[in-house]
This record gives structure tokens, C-alpha cells and sequence, in this order.
């Protein structure tokens, strides 16, 4: 018993011995050491986080910006617009209003369109050509206008509304400055305010795959708004007091910037229209690097030359100009197109 309550003491006196070998000095410095590390240890995790993101972003900015593509110069706005209007025919002998639609204008359904079934379509014909049909004589002089009439140009995106939500992209954690928006999704259809001249805007109704930005040029051709006539949905001729200048249009034959979306709407697809049925349809348009001369027709016209066109439709749909098509420009003495 008395050997095991020495060897107990001895290991008490071991410990004191330990603990007084320990300086005092240290014993003061181990809680402020630990007062000082657990706030330095929380500063440097919260510092951590904000310096290494910045440290990252600098080097990157450092190695250089991705290139970029310069961007196209956009053309100039043309001096001048297509302008609305109609072309001049003599009656000859055994002429009919049917006939002369059919031949001049080449305007397979006629018949159809303006039918004594339905009088109030006659009486809108009358009133189009400025002579009863049905009392049609030689030497009479008829105003003929084109049928669901195109009209080609070029113009500066000023604003894009899409018609479906847009998806919401998560915020990258590396902002680059440089970054350039993708444009809007227009898959679904999209209304395009467009600058086709100083001070003149038109509202486009597209529809692509291609992305539009505010800037982008667009080409297109569309198809031009139509004089409203009650209780004739289907009335064919454009109003020709009617200025471009608010007009809503529909888009065919789409281009943005340097793409043509080859999958765009055809003109054939906005309805209604004969284009089918005619073999073509009419357009309106100008000559100049800023209109016509992009579509590269074979025109031999000064430009600023506002024209009245016959495209041919192809089995595809397309309609394309050849040597040889009706061509009319426009008097503006007479405020008549005549032929070239």
C-alpha cells in the first residue's frame, strides 16, 4: 500500500515539475495568440472570397480580351423610297375588266377575286380602275394597280419586340466587359421597329432563326399593307396615299447584317396573295446600293429610281427577276409608272 501512494505521489510531483518548467512568459502569450488568430482566420475566409474572383478577372483581362469581329459598315439610307403606285391602260376592242387584269397585270384569279357574285368587289374595282366594268368601251383609259404588291429594302434596327419570353441567362462569375449581346430569339416571331431613311420608320413582322440586334441591317421584301375595304377582306391593291412612314409590313426573303436566313417565310407563305397563281408577284422598290442593287437584278437604271417590277416564282417559290420582265418607273410629273 505504501509503494502504490508513492508512485501517485511521484507522478503529481512529475507534473508540477512539468508545469514549472513551462515560462510564465508563454503561458501569457497562448490566449493572445488565440485571441488573435480566430478573427485573422475569419477576415482572411470572407477576404478570400472577394480577392481570388478579382485576382482571376485580372489575369484573364490581362492575357487579352477575345477578338471580337468588326463590324460591317452599315450602308447609307437611300435619298429616296419606293413609292405606290399604278400604270395606265387604253381599252381595245373586246377588252373585259377579267381580260385586261389577266394579261396586263397578269392576274390569273380576277375572275375570282372581283365576281358579280359578290357586287360589293366590283364596285371596289370600278372605283380602283375609275371606269365601270361593265361598260367598258375602246379608247377608255383604265388605272391599273399591281395585286398584293411586294416592296424591297434595307433599313437600321432601332428596336426589337419578341412575341414569346425570353429565357433569363444566369450572371456569369467573370464579368468581361467586352462581351457583346447575342441578339433576340425571333424563332417565334418578333416586331422590328426599322429606319428605312431619316425620319421615316416602318414596324417589320419577322420571323427567323437568325439573331437581331438593335443596329443589325436588315434586307428584306414584304409584303405592303392593303387598302382596308369592308366586307372585302381579300382586296388586292395597296393605298396610294398611304406614306411608308408607321406602316406595319410583313417580312419575306429576310436578311440580318451579313446572313440571309434561307429558311425565312417566302413571300408566297403571307397571306393573302396569287403569287402561285400568277406565276410572280409585283414589287415596288428603288435602284442604289442602299435597295435593288443588293438583290442584284439586272437593271439598267440610274440609281434613285424608284421601279415597278414583275418577279417570276421558280417551283421552289422564290422569286427571282430575269431580262425581259415587265419593268415600269415611276413619273412623278404624272405620278404614274410607265413603262421602260
Amino acid at each position: 500500500m505504501n509503494r502504490r501512494k508513492q508512485r501517485w505521489s511521484k507522478r503529481i510531483e512529475n507534473v508540477r515539475w512539468s508545469i514549472r518548467s513551462i515560462p510564465w512568459q508563454l503561458l501569457i502569450l497562448i490566449p493572445i495568440l488565440l485571441a488573435l488568430a480566430i478573427p485573422t482566420f475569419y477576415f482572411g475566409t470572407h477576404a478570400g472570397q472577394r480577392v481570388v474572383p478579382a485576382v482571376t478577372n485580372y489575369f484573364y483581362n490581362l492575357s487579352g480580351p477575345p477578338p471580337t469581329a468588326t463590324p460591317t459598315p452599315l450602308p447609307p439610307f437611300p435619298s429616296m423610297l419606293p413609292q405606290v403606285g399604278s400604270l395606265l391602260y387604253t381599252v381595245q376592242e373586246g377588252d373585259s375588266c377579267d381580260e385586261v387584269l389577266t394579261f396586263q397585270m397578269r392576274m390569273s384569279d380576277a375572275g375570282t377575286i372581283f365576281s358579280d357574285v359578290k357586287p360589293n368587289t366590283i364596285k371596289a374595282l370600278d372605283a380602283s380602275i375609275g371606269q365601270d366594268c361593265h361598260s367598258l368601251q375602246p379608247g377608255m383609259v383604265l388605272t391599273l394597280s399591281p395585286q398584293y404588291p411586294l416592296i424591297a429594302f434595307g433599313g437600321q434596327v432601332l428596336k426589337v419586340d419578341t412575341t414569346s419570353p425570353q429565357q433569363v441567362l444566369p450572371t456569369p462569375v467573370i464579368n468581361v466587359a467586352n462581351q457583346q449581346q447575342s441578339g433576340a430569339d425571333c424563332s417565334a416571331g418578333c416586331q422590328l421597329t426599322v429606319r428605312l431613311a431619316p425620319g421615316v420608320q416602318v414596324h417589320l413582322s419577322v420571323q427567323t432563326t437568325l439573331p437581331v440586334r438593335v443596329g443589325s441591317w436588315v434586307w428584306s421584301q414584304a409584303q405592303l399593307a392593303r387598302r382596308n375595304v369592308k366586307s372585302f377582306a381579300s382586296y388586292p391593291y395597296a393605298d396610294p396615299l398611304a406614306t411608308l412612314d408607321g406602316m406595319s409590313l410583313r417580312a419575306c426573303d429576310l436578311q440580318v447584317d451579313n446572313t440571309h436566313d434561307d429558311n425565312s417565310l417566302s413571300c408566297n407563305q403571307l397571306q393573302p396573295n396569287t403569287i402561285d397563281d400568277d406565276g410572280g408577284a409585283w414589287l415596288f422598290g428603288i435602284t442604289g446600293r442602299s435597295a435593288l442593287d443588293h438583290w442584284k437584278y439586272p437593271l439598267n437604271l440610274p440609281a434613285g429610281t424608284r421601279v415597278l417590277l414583275w418577279l417570276t416564282s421558280n417551283s421552289h417559290g422564290d422569286l427571282r427577276f430575269s431580262r425581259g420582265n415587265p419593268v415600269y418607273r415611276y413619273d412623278a410629273a404624272t405620278h404614274l409608272y410607265v413603262k421602260v
